[in-house]
């Protein structure tokens, strides 16, 4: 009983470490707190609202429940982790470069303390970037959906966000090697687009076509619930890139707009493209180009001004525009809802756009049109480091997630029924 408590005694030592060891005199700013915590806010709505709505339009109908239940559960899981492990993984005191320490384990810490040269709490700061990790989980989901078990998802989803986001999370914002080199990512082209874009397609590849893809029509159940939620993405992408400069500045504003006009120019390249060879605009493909627009910006939104962020988002348009209507089917992948096409290759484009557009006057770095050739070096370093651990991590997941679940796919019965009724037993739409 002796040995017993004293274990017991020397865990909650250790539990209580971080607010013990961590406590800081430093001052919150109540202004940035706020501006943080509306974002995370902005950016929470993006996953069990805007993400669940945009792909559930894009699915069938008899899938729709099913496709936006995978953004709720991923929200849900990943809230409980991130408070746990995940954020101290992520954003504690640096290991040789790839992981975090435990300083935060179970956010036991003095809610006092400032988050290292911020002006914002900790646990605010934990709050919104914990969006972040939901919706890269989340965005996922989109390039399996309509045939992955709904218990292989939930399980995927523990094991994906663990060992692939957060040590990426780390890398580039937590003070990793990637930080250490001068990567350049001011909201997540690496960390969330490129990264939930080659997750997507490594799990696509994986896990096999759709029963049907390219024989049978596939049309979406309600281009008006993808319309809303294209709509619901694009304000709390202001969350998401503007929040990211973690205060209510300069920074902030410059973020704010070249967001907005990234997407507006995703958005407009797109209905150029349908209008000049399909001879008529789409909405889809106006929703489809804004977010387009906006992922490619999300790095870069902190360091171009808007002239570079209407080249990036015009790029954007077009790069997705021939990736979603020609290269998948050339390829022969099945994506089922673009998750590559829109959020991996423009992730990537953005990332190197930052090497081309990044003006010195907004932010530290300096691109090629400014007479900078160093900043594009880092920016290819860390996409292909990416492209690979991700590729690696995912199959391990993947790979990990058939083990422990018995396989990936639904019966070919429930896959032709549809994973409304035969998983959850309810349906989006009476028909």
């Amino acid at each position: 009983m002796k040995f017993i408590s004293k274990i017991m005694t020397g865990l909650l030592v250790f539990l209580a470490l971080p607010s013990l060891a961590f406590a800081s005199n430093a001052s919150i700013n109540s202004g940035d707190t706020a501006w943080v915590l509306i974002s995370a806010a902005l950016v929470m709505m993006m996953t069990p609202a805007g993400l669940a709505l945009f792909y559930g339009g894009m699915s069938r109908s008899k899938n729709v429940l099913n496709t936006m239940g995978m953004s709720f559960v991923s929200y849900g899981i990943v809230s409980v982790l991130w408070v746990i492990f995940q954020f101290s993984l992520a954003f504690g005191t640096d290991i040789n470069g790839i992981i975090g320490n435990l300083r935060y384990l179970l956010m036991s810490t003095n809610i006092n303390i400032v988050f290292d040269s911020t002006h914002v709490s900790v646990l605010a700061f934990a709050a919104f970037q914990l969006t972040f990790a939901a919706i890269t989980t989340a965005l996922i989901s989109g390039s399996i959906v309509e045939r992955v078990k709904f218990s292989s998802w939930v399980v995927f989803s523990i094991i994906w966000s663990t060992i692939v986001y957060t040590p990426l999370a780390h890398w580039v914002w937590g003070g990793g090697w990637l930080a250490k080199m001068g990567i350049a990512d001011f909201a997540g082209g690496l960390v969330v687009e490129t990264n939930s874009g080659i997750a997507g397609l490594v799990f696509a590849l994986m896990i096999g076509k759709r029963k049907g893809f390219r024989k049978i029509s596939m049309q979406p159940s309600s281009i008006a619930l993808t319309a809303l939620g294209a709509g619901l993405l694009w304000f709390g992408w202001f969350g998401f890139n503007a929040g990211s400069a973690i205060s209510s500045g300069a920074l902030a504003s410059n973020a704010f707009l070249t967001t907005n006009t990234a997407g507006a120019m995703g958005a407009i390249s797109w209905m150029i493209m349908d209008w000049s060879i399909h001879r008529h605009p789409t909405i889809l493909g106006f929703v489809s180009g804004a977010v387009a627009g906006l992922v490619a910006i999300t790095p870069a939104a902190g360091f171009v001004n808007n002239t570079g962020a209407i080249a990036i988002g015009f790029i954007a348009g077009l790069i997705s525009w021939v990736a979603t209507g020609y290269l998948k089917y050339k390829l022969g992948y099945d994506d089922s809802l673009d998750v590559f096409g829109v959020h991996g290759l423009n992730g990537i484009w953005g990332m190197i756009a930052i090497g081309l557009f990044a003006d010195p006057k907004v932010n530290f770095a300096r691109g090629l049109i400014y007479g900078g050739s160093h900043q594009i070096v880092i920016q290819l370093i860390g996409v292909v480091a990416t492209i690979v651990f991700v590729a690696i991590g995912t199959f391990i997941s993947v790979k990990a997630t058939s083990i422990l679940t018995g396989g990936l796919r639904v019966d070919e019965e429930d896959e032709i029924k549809g994973l409304d009724i035969a998983i959850h037993t309810e349906k989006g739409f009476e028909l």
